[in-house]
């Protein structure tokens, strides 16, 4: 379970989070939308521990594992994807190679190509990140913007992967400024002016 209490949060003298809560449960698929700068991105550094709240408190269950893509991923730029996904599994000791090359495969990455990282386009980098945050079976699934880049036949791909995560009884949250149609949510909320509503 992924639960947020009242969590604040300023910049300065700009309050960018206002008492924000939240409970998921296993298996429920989440859509956050809101525009650029609202502070979708916030929520998810601070469930990460990337950001500190100022107030408030976060639980997840005993055992939860919190995979994210949030904002634009740092890669090793001049190592390939596997390369990448193995050195980010290993910080875990969680690499599992054959769960990699998986994933890579589905989202048409090749799993043997040794081109670096920075010569992908956006589109494929997002790939990647979204690969990084699913690969060690975490079971808490933070994706902001995920298919920033993506081509319609990779949003449906990752659409179906983001409907086996659902079967597998993961928590997943999508945060972005519009809903992917093909997905059916199970609950939706809006960012603005620091509230977070469910519609």
């Amino acid at each position: 379970m992924l639960e947020l209490r009242q969590i604040k949060k300023s910049f300065g003298q700009k309050l960018v989070l206002k008492n924000v809560s939240l409970v998921a449960k296993p298996g429920e698929l989440i859509h956050i939308s809101g525009i650029n700068g609202s502070g979708k991105s916030t929520i998810f550094k601070i469930i990460t521990g990337l950001l500190k709240a100022d107030s408030g408190e976060i639980r997840l269950g005993e055992n939860d594992v919190v995979g994210a893509l949030i904002e634009n991923p740092d890669f090793l730029e001049y190592e390939s994807a596997m390369s990448n996904l193995h050195f980010l599994a290993n910080l875990n000791k969680r690499f599992n190679e054959k769960i990699v090359r998986d994933l890579l495969r589905h989202f048409m990455l090749d799993p043997d190509d040794p081109e670096p990282i920075a010569k992908y386009s956006v589109g494929m980098r997002q790939k990647v990140g979204i690969i990084q945050a699913v690969m060690e079976n975490q079971n808490v699934i933070l994706l902001d913007e995920p298919t920033r880049g993506i081509d319609q036949e990779s949003i449906s791909l990752f659409v179906a992967l983001l409907k086996k995560l659902k079967q597998q009884n993961k928590i997943v949250v999508v945060a972005s400024h519009d809903q992917i149609n093909e997905l059916k949510y199970d609950r939706l909320f809006i960012l603005r002016q620091g509230i977070l509503q469910e519609k």
